[in-house]
């Protein structure tokens, strides 16, 4: 329990130092985000949400083909299998977000 409060205030010394650091060395004129007539979270379209989404997708691809391609030849032709039937779930995801017109540029 000692060392998590430990971890816990040092992490907290860390913060508040880089914040007071900036505090000195920013200047006062610079702000983070440019001031926008717009809600934060009506700056972009809605079609990047389900482009997002078909990024994701692909992005748990590959968390789930690594480990698979290490011990593919371990298990075998049923590994394959069912990396093929994971595989075409992923292509129907794909098709359908292509069908509802996800990945339309225009």
């Amino acid at each position: 329990m000692t060392a998590v409060l430990a971890v816990l205030g040092l992490l907290a010394a860390g913060v508040a130092g880089v914040y007071l650091v900036s505090l000195r060395v920013a200047p006062a004129s610079v702000m983070p985000f440019p001031a926008l007539p717009e809600h934060a979270l009506s700056r972009f379209h809605v079609r990047w949400y389900a482009v997002t989404l078909v990024f994701l997708a692909f992005d748990m691809e590959m968390v789930f083909m690594y480990p698979w391609a290490l011990v593919v030849a371990e298990v075998g032709a049923e590994a394959v299998v069912e990396m093929f039937v994971f595989l075409g779930l992923l292509m129907v995801g794909v098709l359908y977000a292509w069908r509802e017109g996800a990945l339309r540029w225009a």
